[in-house]
């Protein structure tokens, strides 16, 4: 069996790739550190299963994902991140992933995903579900605003709104911080917003950011 690791840290991809053999010993595991590397890499690796973060330098890994499932199908896709907004999750799943987990999560939840989406299943963190069970209706209903961002302005938008300062934005995204601030002009002309504290209180609003999670 061959499964796919994407993630621009290699520390982090040999950290998963261990824990994974630790539990499929005859798996074979590739490595790709960007979304094009891994839509280069997977016509001919040919894995059973891509584990994948979305914070990815270049296109995203919502890109990546939408990508990869338009081309297989049958190949599910997993995103292990950072990221537990609900919003990012729901893009996740609108792009094709089987499945969403966060890296908070104990060693055993990304096996027991591996293995659920492996057998064809879809797996949703715990917690993320009950979010996504407690917030249905305003999840359901997107904000017109938000349906018409791209997946790197919604990770831009996501962390402005979690309070991350430029450089911190610029080094998590492989950007450069002019190009953050660039966005920033972009999101508060796209959102309808003139401050810091009105794209908060969007994000609040909609569902992608909890109360208390901003600083």
């Amino acid at each position: 069996m061959k499964i796919l690791l994407v993630d621009d840290h290699a520390v982090v991809r040999q950290g998963y790739a261990s824990l994974l053999q630790a539990y499929f010993p005859d798996v074979q595991i590739g490595h790709a550190s960007s979304g094009e590397e891994a839509v280069q890499l997977v016509p001919a690796f040919m894995p059973r299963l891509v584990v994948m973060d979305i914070g990815l330098p270049g296109i995203s890994g919502l890109e990546t994902c939408r990508r990869l499932c338009q081309r297989l199908p049958q190949l599910p896709v997993l995103f292990f991140s950072m990221h537990d907004e609900l919003m990012l999750v729901r893009q996740a799943l609108d792009a094709g992933a089987a499945g969403y987990i966060s890296k908070n999560v104990a060693p055993e939840v990304l096996i027991e995903a591996a293995r659920r989406v492996l057998s064809g299943h879809m797996y949703i963190e715990q917690s993320i579900a009950t979010q996504m069970a407690c917030h249905k209706s305003s999840v359901g209903a997107i904000d017109p605003r938000l349906q018409s961002m791209t997946p790197r302005e919604m990770e831009v938008f996501v962390m402005l709104a979690r309070g991350l300062p430029t450089r911190q934005i610029a080094e998590n995204l492989c950007i450069s911080s002019k190009t953050v601030s660039n966005y920033m002009t972009l999101l508060k002309q796209k959102l309808q917003v003139r401050s810091h504290v009105e794209l908060v209180h969007l994000a609040i609003d909609t569902g992608v950011l909890r109360i208390g999670e901003a600083s």
